[in-house]
């Protein structure tokens, strides 16, 4: 396949507000930046939940060689998801909340920098985790991550942003129910009653909030980080620690690495993939997938 097969798929919600103006602007611009690299424009934007990942499939079979995702990380995952086990590249133009997998990738935030690299970069090849059935590419998790993430899908379109983010983990936080979880990585158990369970592939959920610092997207392993309940006002104290890659020196937080976690709870649990929401069984198991996407990057480190 030629490398100058390139597609976007352009998410007309993330980052705009909701404006289509933007929405033609982005797709406009990613036109113009593709031609003048001697490509063919191909230019989607999506309609609908899920519409990214249909494009995304379409666009395989067509044999294009990079199909892009203009969008946040639960674009990136529709994309992403559709790509994984081909020889097709996922390419990022970021343009979400977190934008984690980007800025774990050295992925550039300036639109026209980011579409060079998916025209002329590198494939570097990536694992994938599967939770309950779905692939994540950044980081997976229960608790309260997974109750913010609900959250905002629910709230956020209006919205969104960092600010916005921050402001529903701090609310969700006052009014958290800490659960009992069973939390096995490769057959390791572990009980307690726990503020969030992060599965993760890549070390941030974004904007610097690294959560699991030890991890590598080609390891070929998990880090499972499982934080003990707490008080509201201690979480909040502890929060910077996150941003400062510190996460490992707080108390009751184990972190351990392993190619399949099995979690029992007594209740349906709630958890995000990527940031999209999903509620599962009492009993939900992950597992990691090696070298699972190719990715459009600067250079294969």
């Amino acid at each position: 396949m030629s490398k100058s097969k390139v597609a976007v798929i352009i998410n007309p919600i993330s980052g705009t507000g909701g404006r289509p103006d933007i929405a033609r602007q982005r797709a406009e611009l990613a036109a113009t930046s593709l031609e003048a690299r001697g490509v063919e424009p191909q230019v989607f934007v999506t309609e609908r939940a899920g519409h990214a990942r249909e494009l995304a499939l379409s666009l395989v079979n067509q044999g294009v060689s990079c199909v892009v995702a203009w969008g946040g990380d639960g674009t990136i995952n529709e994309v992403a998801s559709a790509l994984a086990f081909t020889q097709t590249a996922l390419g990022i133009v970021p343009s979400g909340s977190g934008n984690g997998l980007a800025r774990e990738l050295g992925i550039p935030f300036v639109p026209q920098e980011a579409l060079g690299i998916a025209v002329g970069g590198a494939d570097r090849v990536i694992d994938a985790g599967e939770l309950d059935g779905h692939l994540f590419f950044n980081i997976a998790g229960i608790g309260l991550d997974a109750r913010v993430a609900h959250r905002f899908a629910v709230n956020g379109l209006v919205r969104r942003g960092f600010a916005r983010y921050l402001e529903i983990t701090l609310r969700e936080l006052m009014a958290f129910q800490p659960q009992h979880h069973t939390v096995a990585v490769d057959g390791e158990a572990l009980r307690m009653p726990t503020l969030l369970i992060a599965i993760a592939n890549s070390r941030q959920y974004g904007n610097g909030a690294i959560i699991a610092p030890e991890a590598r997207l080609d390891d070929g392993q998990l880090d499972v980080i499982v934080i003990g309940a707490r008080s509201p006002l201690r979480a909040m104290l502890q929060i910077p620690r996150v941003f400062m890659g510190q996460v490992a020196r707080v108390p009751d937080v184990t972190i351990r690495r392993g190619a399949t976690v099995e979690i029992d709870s007594a209740e349906p649990v709630v958890y995000h993939v990527d940031g999209e929401p999903f509620v599962g069984g009492a009993a939900i198991c992950a597992r990691v997938r090696p070298n699972a996407l190719r990715v459009r990057v600067v250079e294969v480190t």
